[in-house]
């Protein structure tokens, strides 16, 4: 039988489809990407802000079609979406044969053998549960990189976040797990280790009783044929010094962090249930760049939090200003029920809220400019991630740009290079977020 796999939202939950399609590959289903040739359509959902909801919702309700009209026999919905509404998804779309929550993937074959055998299946397990799966995931990234999840769920209960309450409190996966699962990925070519989770910088705090990721580090940078690793998603407070220390001492980890600030002004900060101050704040990006000079940050921004007002957001613009964060998006506050945030007075206008956004990004924009400018003239170690298409040109990535969310450099040549390999680099040009160069000389292993 023939599955469609579709998968939204964040990295996190695109590890959670990789497994679940490693353990319908090995149960002999066969995927397609024709909705019309599925037998079955698996969607894995996102619910983190109301744009990724109605994103999951529309596509539901189009697989739905699907399965009206053709000869899809099954419709299953997995991850947040999934968790958050549970009953709600099977009363009012009548279509959707499965719903398993966000701790409940490990049970996508036996709930595709009961909806086969004419059952309705709503599956939402303990959200404290850590699925363990054996099987193999199949990674959906291309081979040459992988996102490896180290934890799971979050205890920090942010005013405007609803995840704790759809992916439970933080667990740490057991570091042999993770190792064996990073081994596995290095022998079947991966390159470059994404370390994620809603916070990787608590990794292992729960199961040693410390914070562990520079232990777990130390342990990846081990492993024969991995040659990046980068961290995303590091809370700023949460920082520590040996963590500062394995990313400055192993030259396999990437000068790269990852910082969700949301914001800068106290006042929201404090309203946000943040545990920093905009003084922290300045005083760990400081710590950052004394510590390691060549270190590239990106950051996520907030913009029209209940009760912000023109002062907070102009404190915002002149933090932004003076700290030139190499990265930078911001998201419009979307209010979600059941969050503290979405009952607080003051909500700001879409109008106010879009304007904000836009005057962020303007003035990031101009900084990410420069920064690309400055790189003018400079040789790079990058990554190949595929060739232009009609063009002599590959696509590729610097230590300072994580897939899909980053610029990219565009090295013209006539040579065949091949997606992972690594190659030195000098940037002739810039344009925009991205860099143009050529191939300076071959990278040595």
């Amino acid at each position: 039988m023939k599955i469609l796999f579709i998968s939204l939202g964040c990295d996190k939950n695109l590890v959670d489809s990789e497994v679940m399609l490693g353990l319908l590959n090995q149960q002999g289903y066969e995927m397609t990407d024709e909705e019309s040739e599925a037998d079955i359509i698996v969607i894995n959902t996102c619910c983190f802000i109301n744009d990724a909801k109605e994103e999951s919702v529309q596509t539901i309700l189009q697989m739905a079609q699907y399965k009206e009209e053709g000869k899809c026999k099954a419709l299953i919905v997995t991850g947040c979406l999934a968790q958050r509404y549970q009953q709600e998804i099977l009363d009012e779309i009548p279509e959707v044969d499965a719903v398993l929550g966000t701790t409940t993937y490990d049970e996508i074959g036996k709930t595709i053998l009961s909806v086969l055998e004419g059952k309705k299946v709503l599956e939402c397990l303990d959200l404290d549960r850590l699925p363990t799966v054996e099987t193999k995931r199949i990674v959906t990234t291309g081979g040459h990189f992988a996102h490896l999840k180290i934890a799971e769920g979050c205890d920090k209960h942010c005013t405007y976040c609803i995840i704790p309450k759809i992916r439970g409190n933080y667990r740490s996966i057991p570091m042999e797990r993770l190792l064996k699962e990073a081994k596995e990925l290095a022998k079947d070519g991966v390159r470059e280790l994404i370390l994620v989770a809603q916070e990787t910088t608590l990794y292992g705090i729960d199961l040693y009783g410390k914070k562990s990721l520079h232990r777990l580090l130390r342990e990846l940078c081990k492993i024969k044929g991995i040659r990046w690793i980068r961290i995303l998603y590091c809370y700023p407070e949460e920082i520590y010094e040996e963590l500062i220390e394995t990313i400055k001492e192993e030259e396999k980890i990437c000068h790269y962090l990852d910082l969700p600030i949301q914001h800068a002004s106290n006042h929201i900060l404090k309203r946000m249930g943040r545990r920093t101050t905009k003084e922290q704040l300045i005083q760990i990006i400081e710590k950052l760049r004394k510590e390691i000079p060549d270190i590239v940050l990106r950051t996520t921004l907030i913009t029209g939090f209940p009760g912000e007002t023109e002062q907070d957001h102009q404190e915002l613009m002149e933090f932004v200003d003076q700290m030139e964060f190499d990265r930078l998006g911001v998201f419009m506050y979307s209010a979600e029920e059941n969050t503290p945030a979405a009952e607080m007075p003051d909500q700001i206008e879409e109008e106010v809220k879009l304007d904000r956004q836009a005057q962020l990004m303007e003035l990031q924009q101009e900084i990410a400019f420069d920064r690309a400018k400055e790189m003018i003239g400079k040789t790079v170690t990058a990554m190949v991630e595929g060739k232009v298409a009609d063009e002599n040109a590959y696509v590729a990535r610097t230590y300072g740009d994580a897939p899909d969310v980053d610029g990219y450099l565009f090295v013209n040549t006539e040579e065949v290079l091949v997606t992972g390999d690594f190659l030195r680099v000098k940037v002739t040009g810039a344009l925009d977020y991205d860099l143009i160069g050529e191939i300076a000389d071959e990278c040595t292993e």
